[in-house]
């Protein structure tokens, strides 16, 4: 029975994210979008934990109006880090109307992350920082991410770990449980992320630490999604000459 230890790898994850830093800017900030979910609410209290809370930068982007965004408000103010909020609207709406063409269902989807990751960027660029990846291993397996949206950062804690042992490790880390258990919900159509998925978190994290999964047909989902995302994992091909 596969058995997670969150405070060792807690631990572990916190020395990483450190010697990161003294490898890659030592007098550095880490950056990052903060959504008020469990993954930017882990991601931060680790680099807190790490850096301190003096190094570590919040950016809160709504698009217009977020519902949510109480839970992103509790996160700064819990862990006591600075923060900007940057309401991204007239972005979206601005590019969006300035193409020639309809944009796809998937592009209206992908723009607003790539957006706020720009966003993060910018802020990351004027206050000598390094942008945190957020992503976690679970939904990296199934690509349910945004290629240069969230996927993007210079550095990520928790891409090897389950959606279950991020939440582990943010209980560990002494996150309010309304952080750590919210349920995760697109913002557009005002499903979860599980609806949209097909399986459950727990289903998945099972199948990808033990290989286990008792339904055959959420099986073959998993498999096809993995398959069809792995691209988003590998660094881009490039031509080598042979010269």
């Amino acid at each position: 029975m596969y058995k997670f230890d969150a405070k060792k790898i807690k631990d572990e994850c916190v020395e990483w994210i450190r010697e990161f830093f003294r490898e890659n800017g030592p007098d550095c900030n880490a950056v990052l979008g903060i959504s008020g979910g469990k993954d930017s609410s882990v991601a931060a209290a680790l680099c807190v934990e790490a850096l301190g809370k003096n190094r570590v930068i919040g950016v809160l982007m709504p698009c217009g109006v977020q519902h949510d965004i109480d839970m992103a408000e509790l996160l700064v103010n819990h862990l006591g880090i600075k923060h900007y909020v940057v309401n991204i609207k007239d972005a979206v709406e601005g590019l969006t109307n300035s193409f020639p063409f309809e944009l796809s269902n998937q592009s209206k989807v992908n723009l607003p992350p790539r957006i706020r990751m720009a966003t993060v960027y910018a802020v990351s660029q004027c206050f000598n920082g390094r942008v945190v990846n957020t992503c976690n291993l679970s939904e990296d397996w199934v690509g349910y991410s945004t290629r240069y949206g969230d996927a993007a950062g210079d550095f990520s804690p928790m891409s090897n770990l389950t959606v279950q042992e991020v939440k582990a490790i943010g209980r560990e880390l002494g996150l309010p449980d309304v952080l750590v258990d919210k349920v995760p919900i697109d913002g557009l159509c005002g499903k979860t992320d599980e609806d949209n998925l097909g399986f459950t978190y727990a289903e998945l994290d099972r199948y990808i630490r033990e290989g286990v999964i008792d339904d055959p047909e959420k099986k073959a989902i998993i498999d096809r999604k993995h398959k069809m995302n792995l691209f988003k994992l590998q660094l881009m091909p490039s031509f080598k000459p042979n010269i």
